[in-house]
């Protein structure tokens, strides 16, 4: 990342872990339990609410709805397929998969955050939580052109499943899983890999779905089965 950014990544961690320390200091012994037990069931609630708002999004095969081609109203028939062109690469190559990024990018923090000093060992990086985190969400993009139905069961069931086996991990409920916020900035190493990835992932599926016949019912043939 370089000097610069191992500094600015230092600082953060450091703040990050100074708040926490400050937040669990400040807390009466006697009501620790309980304090524990209530930010537990909130954080909990927030990140199903995260989740459903996720796997709604993400599983939709035409996640934006713009119809950027409705505002293509050359009459020079020539001029009309190069905006029809522009537009198509403005709305699928470039504002498309910078919204799939970024959901990218939240699961892998979500990862890295609930099982990073789990899994994270001299043999698995960083970086392994970036893989993992695109798998999740191309499956996810690839199922939403086969059945949407598909893509929203795999859409809620990695989050969920990741939940789960923290949940059951000693000490979870401890103030180093909130630190591992500080640790956030190693994951940008081949972050922007991922992101031409992603980018080239979603043009296939486009462009396959954009060639293929028939293609309403043939999802809707796909869904049926």
């Amino acid at each position: 990342m370089g000097l610069i950014g191992d500094s600015v990544d230092t600082v953060f961690q450091e703040t990050v872990v100074k708040w926490v320390n400050f937040f669990s200091n400040a807390i009466p012994a006697p009501y620790d339990t309980y304090i524990n037990l209530g930010l537990a069931i909130i954080a909990v609630t927030l990140y199903a609410i995260f989740v459903w708002k996720f796997y709604r999004f993400l599983a939709k095969r035409d996640l934006l709805e713009l119809n950027l081609a409705q505002y293509n109203n050359s009459v020079n028939p020539g001029f009309f397929k190069f905006l029809a062109v522009i537009l198509f690469i403005i709305e699928f190559i470039i504002i498309l998969p910078i919204i799939v990024f970024f959901w990218f990018f939240v699961m892998a923090v979500i990862i890295f955050v609930l099982l990073g000093d789990r899994i994270i060992t001299a043999d698995v990086t960083a970086g392994y939580i970036l893989f993992i985190a695109a798998v999740i969400v191309g499956a996810v993009r690839i199922a939403s052109y086969y059945s949407e139905d598909l893509s929203k069961d795999l859409a809620k069931m990695f989050p969920f499943t990741i939940l789960a086996i923290a949940l059951v991990s000693p000490g979870f409920f401890k103030k180093e899983t909130v630190s591992a916020l500080g640790e956030i900035g190693s994951l940008m190493g081949n972050i922007f890999v991922y992101l031409i990835v992603i980018i080239v992932l979603e043009f296939i599926l486009r462009m396959l779905y954009l060639v293929s016949p028939k293609k309403e019912e043939f999802g809707e043939q796909l869904t049926s089965e």
